[in-house]
């Protein structure tokens, strides 16, 4: 007898919220997830959570099992062994999610869930295009190292010079996106690890989506971070990569899409219905 075969909905949603948390040898993983969860509950509209653990460490991590033990039909948890960068598992989180808002947030308790409504609430607010959570908006609540304001003061400087829009930080792991923003933005990507969050916001602000605004987040920094001189390095690799790309190259441009990458884990598994 053949098996009626119930295949997933081709369409997003656009009342839900997808909420990506991108997790990497993270003991705290299933506090993490339940911390957002209830917020989300609290929040009293649909949503999704999306764990991407980002590879296997070593025999010791139990990441994967960790996220695994918090059920519900609105977590998903998808795993894959090898570690290929934040960047990669954000994107890789987004290409499954459904929902007309997509967000992401950082694994590690660092930064309290309340972000992700504040940031709805100034996507709604300012009809922003992209609402990023910032160590540096005057209502945050925060406590982080002085070599990390230094940087993030000198990133903010830079990135108005350089890419013309005014976010005076793009590194805090908290970001809401309109689906329609992603749609013409993640195909175009090539940052897998360092500076991705920065080549998501100039990509898009080169297309037109200029509403970029910032909300206030809630962090208590972990000492168990560090910003070692490799990642400082690498970042500032990236960062003049994407310069490259954006003025010189004009890479994200339409006219160049034979160059942009294509890896089929990376497109996106839903669509926008027409005239939502």
């Amino acid at each position: 007898m053949k098996k009626n075969i119930v295949s997933e909905p081709s369409h997003s949603d656009p009342n839900l919220l997808s909420v990506i948390v991108p997790a990497y040898n993270c003991p705290s993983i299933d506090r993490d997830l339940l911390s957002i969860q209830r917020y989300l509950d609290e929040l009293n509209r649909p949503f999704e959570i999306i764990c991407v653990v980002d590879g296997i460490k070593n025999g010791e991590d139990k990441t994967t099992e960790l996220a695994k033990s918090i059920r519900g039909p609105r977590l998903k948890v998808f795993p894959y062994l090898e570690n290929r960068g934040k960047g990669y598992a954000v994107r890789f989180g987004m290409a499954r999610a459904r929902g007309g808002i997509i967000a992401f947030i950082d694994a590690g308790n660092d930064l309290n869930a309340s972000g992700i409504g504040l940031a709805l609430e100034h996507l709604k607010w300012y009809k922003a295009d992209i609402i990023v959570g910032s160590k540096r908006h005057r209502a945050s609540r925060v406590d982080y190292p002085f070599q990390r304001k230094v940087l993030s003061f000198i990133v903010q400087r830079a990135t108005r010079f350089m890419f013309g829009f005014d976010v005076s930080d793009t590194q805090t792991g908290l970001k809401i996106f309109r689906r329609e923003v992603l749609e013409k933005v993640l195909p175009r990507l090539l940052v897998k690890r360092w500076a991705f969050d920065l080549e998501m916001l100039a990509a898009a602000h080169r297309l037109g989506f200029k509403r970029i605004y910032e909300s206030p987040i809630e962090l208590q920094f972990n000492s168990a971070s560090n910003v070692t001189y490799r990642a400082v390095t690498n970042f500032a690799t990236d960062y003049l990569a994407i310069f490259y790309r954006t003025h010189i190259l004009h890479y994200y441009d339409d006219a160049h899409h034979d160059l942009w990458a294509d890896d089929p884990d990376l497109k996106l598994k839903y669509t926008s219905i027409s005239g939502v």
